[in-house]
């Protein structure tokens, strides 16, 4: 654990990342437009949460970096993940509504590659490693990426997202068992769902995710209204709302069981391998 790097070491054969909780700017604040811009798309409250992730025995990795510094959840040749689509950047300039973050033109090309050194790359190290660790005690290992986003961001998709937007760059990214698994443990009377919708997985799903070599990956993009009183446009006066734990309980509690899922289908049963 650093000042900005978080890991919580489990032996269950899950990984529970979080690459979009952080809000600390560092070195970068005086160069934003707005600092509370700069915080703003944060996947607010999200590692809050999941807090009983560790009492399953997953491991945990989170950063406290702002997504406006450095996005560790996109590819780092600066390729877009959803070509053609509303999307932000490795360093992103705009907020999810298209609001400039900075004053200028943003951070040059030097600038980029000493964020993407300094907190990109050991975030991903870390990654690499905890999957590593487990593979060597686990046949399978699962990579579960955990997101958040506002319920309604007309520039990124047109209507009311879904509660659960499940992420596998079209299956490509675990196994079709393991997807099917998660969809089973949400209750679809209860909860909106959608498997490679909007969102199908950023670069963290999409790089890790081997499943025919034992490693499966998964995103989970959750709208935000499920676990707090989400206003209709955020403004500072009322963003971000405080976590709602009442609110968040019946949300949590699906999410264990997603979770407990994710642990089961990398657990060897008998005769399995």
């Amino acid at each position: 654990m650093t000042d900005w790097l978080d890991i919580r070491r489990g032996e269950a054969p899950l990984v529970v990342a979080f690459p979009h909780t952080g809000t600390d700017l560092a070195d970068t604040g005086a160069a934003f437009r707005c600092e509370w811009l700069a915080r703003r798309d944060a996947d607010w409250w999200v590692d809050r949460l999941y807090d009983f992730a560790t009492d399953l025995g997953a491991t945990t990795v989170r950063t406290g970096i702002s997504r406006s510094v450095i996005d560790v959840n996109r590819d780092p040749s600066g390729a877009s993940l959803y070509p053609g689509q509303a999307t932000t950047e490795l360093c992103p300039t705009t907020t999810f509504d298209g609001e400039p973050l900075y004053p200028d033109t943003g951070p040059d090309a030097a600038e980029i590659a000493r964020r993407r050194a300094r907190w990109f790359d050991p975030y991903h190290a870390a990654i690499a490693a905890e999957i590593a660790r487990l593979k060597a005690l686990h046949p399978r290992v699962v990579l579960y990426d955990a997101h958040s986003i506002r319920s309604h961001v007309p520039r990124l998709f047109d209507g009311e997202l879904p509660q659960f937007n499940i992420g596998t760059n079209g299956g490509q990214t675990c196994d079709p068992d393991l997807t099917e698994d998660v969809i089973d443990a949400i209750d679809a009377d209860d909860w909106s769902i959608v498997v490679n919708g909007r969102f199908k997985g950023g670069w963290t799903t999409r790089h890790y995710g081997h499943p025919q070599q034992g490693i499966h990956a998964i995103q989970m993009e959750l709208a935000i209204r499920g676990y707090m009183d989400e206003p209709g446009h955020p403004s500072e006066a009322n963003w971000p709302p405080p976590f709602a734990p009442q609110r968040a309980a019946p949300l949590a509690a699906t999410l264990n069981d997603i979770l407990k899922a994710c642990i089961e289908f990398a657990t060897p049963t008998k005769g399995q391998t």
